[in-house]
Parts: structure tokens; sequence; C-alpha cells
């Protein structure tokens, strides 16, 4: 597991505002922070320290955040910072713009700058759901000035780059019990690969990223673009680089750089194995047909697929979703 995770329930009720404040301003630059439900708050937030960057999903009862130019004179902690806004609805105000923001929207805010937080009348106590990040300034290779465009403004994480750090985020939240501390280095180099292939994309200025940053993040976006296509027979390297403007010869360049020893081919052939595999040991699937199950994930002859299975883990599809129904009856006989 990576991150430290805080839970309002664990702290005791006249507390618990109090705490996640001081848990927020260890997240992102001090402002303050103002909630009509202070009094009997509640809140779920994990901190995720993935090298220089800082991600903290959260969700969190109506809260109002203000950061004033004082408080800017006297820390200023020289950060981006990005939300993705998941659940509810949220107002922005910032550089003398201001937003509404709702589901799947991002906003970008400069540390240096005051900015305002506010939530709409008569929300109640519906919590609040996002992901955000902090990361250095210094790391992003385009001038503050181009910068300051996207300040303040509604951005969508439904499309291009923003949808990959979307699902890049939202996933951190999802896997961060299986992810080890030993993953947060390489985690925060694809997350700040990501937020500057995103700020490149929506200011039309790729070029001034570092050809590792983009190589890296066409990476992960071919990744992303097999994932969701895996369910599809055809794919195979030929459409994954027409579908991305490349050569085939640069697909596999980059994939070798990335993953030494893997093929394109075997990388998409694991996914789909490691899919099935998981819609196997699904007891909600039980009465679904192998067979069914395989070509759902792209692998349409039997032969291959049990074949392929096997070698990979060691028993054959039927073999495997026999020895998971057996534990999961054992398991239950011996809970009763």
């Amino acid at each position: 597991m990576i991150g430290t995770v805080f839970r309002s329930d664990d702290v005791a009720k006249e507390h618990r505002f109090e705490y996640w404040r001081e848990l927020m301003h260890q997240a992102i630059a001090p402002s303050h922070m103002s909630s009509q439900f202070a009094d009997d708050f509640w809140a779920r937030q994990r901190l995720l320290e993935l090298g220089p960057a800082l991600a903290w999903p959260t969700s969190f009862l109506p809260t109002e955040f203000r950061r004033t130019e004082k408080m800017v004179r006297q820390s200023d902690p020289e950060m981006y910072h990005v939300s993705l806004v998941l659940g509810g609805d949220l107002g922005l105000e910032h550089v003398g713009r201001a937003e509404a923001y709702g589901p799947s929207d991002l906003w970008v805010t400069d540390t240096s700058r005051p900015y305002e937080v506010h939530v709409p009348a008569g929300l109640g106590r519906q919590p609040l759901t996002g992901v955000g990040v902090d990361f250095p300034k210094a790391l992003l290779p385009l001038p503050p000035a181009r910068v300051q465009y996207l300040l303040g403004r509604r951005l969508s994480g439904r499309e291009g780059v923003g949808a990959l750090l979307t699902g890049f985020l939202t996933g951190l939240e999802q896997q961060a019990d299986a992810l080890q501390p030993s993953d947060a280095p390489r985690l925060g180099m694809v997350l700040i690969d990501l937020l500057c292939a995103w700020f490149a994309q929506v200011l039309e200025a790729e070029d001034a990223l570092a050809p590792e940053t983009r190589r890296r993040a066409l990476t992960t976006r071919i990744r992303a673009f097999i994932r969701r296509n895996l369910h599809d027979p055809e794919l195979a390297p030929p459409v994954i680089a027409a579908a991305h403007h490349i050569s085939m010869s640069y697909l596999h360049r980059i994939f070798k750089e990335e993953s030494p020893g893997e093929t394109v081919a075997a990388w998409i052939r694991a996914q789909r194995l490691e899919g099935a595999r998981r819609d196997l040991a699904d007891p909600n699937l039980a009465s679904t047909p192998v067979r069914t199950i395989a070509t759902r994930w792209g692998l349409v002859r039997a032969s291959d697929f049990t074949r392929a299975f096997r070698s990979a883990y060691g028993v054959s599809p039927m073999e495997y979703r026999g020895q998971v129904q057996a534990q999961l009856a054992r398991g239950m006989a011996e809970s009763e």
C-alpha cells in the first residue's frame, strides 16, 4: 500500500474538521477553510507522495477555500495545483476569472496568486469528490506567461491527454492498496510526464517538451488505447501504429525502451489473459461460458486461449475457475 489515509470517523467528532484542515495544509498551500458542517464533519483522503508530485484523492463535505494575498506573501511553495472534479459542483475564482466546475472538469491554480473555491448554495451534505495534484512549477517546461492562459479556466478531463490524466489519477486511488512504496518514484515520473503533455496539448506547445517526456507520454497514451480495445480481435501493432500516426518501427522501439524484452504483441496478450483471469475468478460470472469470456477479451480461438492461459498460469481456464470456486466455497464454510 502507498499513501497515508485519513478517515474522519477515526477522529473524535469535535476535532474532525481541524484535523482535516491541518492535513490539507500539508497537501496544498495554506488557505482559509470553512464549512457549515465543521461541527459534524466527514472526509476521507489519501496523500500519495509520488517523487516531486503530491496527489490526493479525496471526498469531503462542502468546504470553501480562500487563499489571500497576505497568505501568498507569507508562504509560497512555488507550485502549480491541478484539481480533477469527480463528484459535486464547485466554483473557482482565480486571476480575475470565475468558473463553475462539475464532474470530469479540471482546473489549474498557481500558489503565487490568490484564489477562492466556493460551493453552490443548497448543496446540503452531499460530499464532493475529486483528486488534487501539486507539483513544482520548475518542472513544467513552459514559461509562466503561457501557463497563465490556463489558470482559472474550466478544462476538460474527457478527451485527449486530459482523459489519460483523468484515468491515471482515478486509477491511483483504485490501485493504491496494491501498490508498493517502491512504485512511487516511477508513478511520479509518469504523472509529471502526463501533466507536462496535458499542459502542452491544451496550449498547443508540444514542441516545448523534452523528447523523452513526449515519448513517455506517447507510450502512456498507446497503452491506454490498447486497454480500451482489448476486446477487438483485430487489435495488432499495425492498427495501433496507424491510430497514433507513427511507424511500426517506432512503435516497437518505444515499447522496447519502456519494457526491455517485451514486444507489443506480448503485452497485448498478457493484458487479455489477465482480463480473462479476473473474469474467471468473478463469482458473478460463474455461469458465463469460458469461451464467452475469452471472446470478450479478443481471444476468439478457444485452443489458442487455453494454451496461452496454461502457459501463463500453469492450469487451464476451466481448472483455474474450479480452483477459485473451491476456495470461495471453503471460505464460506469456514465463516459459518
